[in-house]
């Protein structure tokens, strides 16, 4: 009986020594693919030509980064500006020297749950990763 217990518990440990790095670093890729789009928008909203990121930047963004197999679908973006202006809006660009301000979020979806095993908790079936980021605009009509 003491074998067979060993047995599981070191079976067990090495499931969880072979398969957590593998999704840790997919967790870390993932998380640098999206502070990566986050400060490519922020310098392309934010340069002198744009002054805003709108929805049409938002999509191309959600396609690039479905090149390195997230879901589309499941990418949440949220523009903002300290002061209350738009940042949406092409027809009325941010100012220069007006914060632009942008987050982008994406679910864990479970990539932690083989921690189990070693008797941690995983993050909530909710938790998303986040990047931020913000850059002062560049606009000057």
């Amino acid at each position: 009986m003491k074998s067979l217990l060993v047995f599981v518990l070191l079976a067990a440990m090495m499931c969880w020594f072979m398969f957590s790095p593998i999704y840790k670093h997919v967790l870390i890729a993932r998380q640098a693919v999206l502070q990566q789009e986050v400060d490519y928008l922020l310098e392309v909203g934010a340069n002198g030509d744009h002054g805003y990121i709108d929805a049409a930047m938002l999509n191309e963004a959600k396609l690039r980064m479905a090149g390195f197999g997230l879901d589309p679908a499941s990418i949440g973006f949220e523009v903002s500006s300290e002061g209350g202006p738009d940042a949406t809006n092409p027809a009325a660009p941010l100012l220069r020297g007006a914060p632009l301000s942008l987050t982008a979020t994406y679910p864990v979806e479970g990539l932690l749950n083989i921690d189990r095993l070693i008797g941690i908790n995983p993050p909530q079936a909710d938790a998303l990763l986040k990047a931020t980021g913000t850059k002062m605009s560049e606009y000057v009509p």
